[in-house]
């Protein structure tokens, strides 16, 4: 878990421990000694959880299935996580599906529909502290540094917080999610992914929450693209269960001989890229925003992840490395998944010749400039016909806005048309 995931877990466990009036019970280490532990103390008769998904969980939790089991103690999973179980949907031939709009539209919807979220339980029956119960304080989860004063200010880490920003994103936002949600300095998108990640909020609440707005929302293709994006989250999972090697390994084996530049040569591109320090506004905007606030646009992770695996030929394991430390709402489907579309490599996946330009992107996106004038305070007097690409503009116009090129703001690391070429050239080689 990377050191935003684990500030925010220490953030919704004390949450958690205050609705439960501070009997939360924390234990840490070989789960299947203390879950044994745990049912001789209460004399259980039975052990129940919601699943989890990634490999190394999945047998995880099958070696604790087998010894409750041996040992005559009843045990069940759920599925808390997830709209479809990944083993449901499959082709007619019994095979997983490799394309997204297939298997959503042909397999997911064909399904049973999700079912409707559960009341919160009128009354339950907590036991009080148990032996070897540890404080949260004790998980050493928040980091040493102050590094999370923004995170701080950006985030109120509980479950009412959750509903609180489904409501407002439903009542006020959705209706124009499906244009919207592209530009960084609207509010158009739903920001639920950390909560949905922790399980302060079901994906089930969030589907039936939009489905039932459709009636009062004139946009109907608002509602589509949120239930089809939440179909992509589903997708990641899916993924990451019928093919477990996802995290390290490209889906698609000709990019194992892709001509990834050697680490020992792009050092320097690649810290310039995770400080927001690449010259290219939209970039350095999108890494900041990461950095600073533990979250990024959609958007702006599609022309950041671009950037890194297409301009500067660094393997996309890089990245995937760094959005895990970063992100509030890393997991391993999405993290992985997301990071393999962007790079041509994955299910489903981009083009590895569709490069985002930055530029192109910025003006497109964010035309005004003022997403990039939040985050890259430097550029913040700069007139919007230069924003986007600052080294562009003239000498008294840069002066005017207090901008010194190379010295209080990178000049560009690569040349955008030059290295889209050289790209170019290096996916030629996956095609032999």
């Amino acid at each position: 878990m990377g050191g935003a995931s684990r500030w925010w877990l220490h953030h919704a466990l004390k949450s958690l421990n205050q609705s439960l009036e501070g009997k939360l019970n924390i234990f840490k280490g070989d789960p299947q000694v203390i879950i044994h532990h745990l049912v001789d103390q209460v004399s259980a008769k039975a052990v129940l959880w919601n699943r989890c998904y990634e490999p190394w969980r999945i047998a995880r939790d099958r070696k604790i299935k087998k010894f409750l089991q041996d040992a005559s103690v009843e045990v069940q999973s759920f599925n808390g996580a997830l709209l479809w179980e990944p083993w449901d949907v499959l082709k007619k031939d019994q095979t997983p599906y490799k394309v997204f709009t297939p298997y959503y539209r042909r397999g997911c919807l064909s399904q049973v529909p999700p079912r409707r979220p559960l009341p919160v339980p009128s009354a339950m029956q907590i036991a009080s502290k148990l032996d070897g119960s540890l404080g949260l304080d004790d998980l050493h989860l928040l980091p040493e540094i102050n590094w999370d004063t923004q995170m701080k200010a950006r985030w109120d880490i509980s479950e009412a917080a959750a509903q609180d920003r489904l409501d407002d994103f439903v009542m006020q936002d959705l209706q124009n999610y499906r244009e919207g949600r592209n530009f960084p300095d609207k509010p158009n998108v739903s920001r639920l992914s950390p909560y949905l990640h922790f399980g302060q909020i079901s994906t089930n609440t969030a589907w039936h929450r939009a489905s039932d707005a459709a009636g009062i929302i004139e946009n109907d293709a608002s509602v589509d693209t949120f239930l089809s994006e939440l179909g992509w989250r589903e997708f990641s999972h899916y993924l990451l269960y019928h093919f477990p090697q996802l995290p390290k390994e490209n889906l698609q084996k000709r990019f194992d001989i892709f001509p990834w530049a050697p680490d020992t040569d792009t050092d320097a591109e690649l810290k310039a890229w995770q400080k927001g320090k690449t010259g290219y506004p939209l970039v350095d905007a999108g890494m900041r925003e990461l950095y600073d606030t533990g979250y990024m646009h959609n958007r702006v992770r599609m022309v950041v992840g671009s950037f890194l695996v297409k301009n500067l030929l660094i393997h996309w394991h890089r990245g995937e490395e760094w959005f895990w430390d970063c992100l509030v709402d890393a997991n391993l489907a999405a993290n992985s998944a997301s990071w393999q579309w962007i790079a041509g490599c994955g299910a489903d996946a981009a083009p590895f010749f569709r490069i985002f330009n930055p530029i192109t992107q910025s003006e497109k996106f964010d035309k005004q400039g003022e997403y990039i004038r939040r985050y890259v305070p430097e550029l913040a007097h700069m007139p919007a016909k230069y924003i986007h690409a600052p080294w562009l503009a003239p000498a008294d116009i840069l002066a005017a806005a207090g901008v010194n090129l190379g010295v209080n703001y990178p000049a560009p690391v690569i040349d955008i048309k030059e290295s889209r070429e050289r790209a170019l050239a290096a996916f030629k080689l996956t095609k032999n």
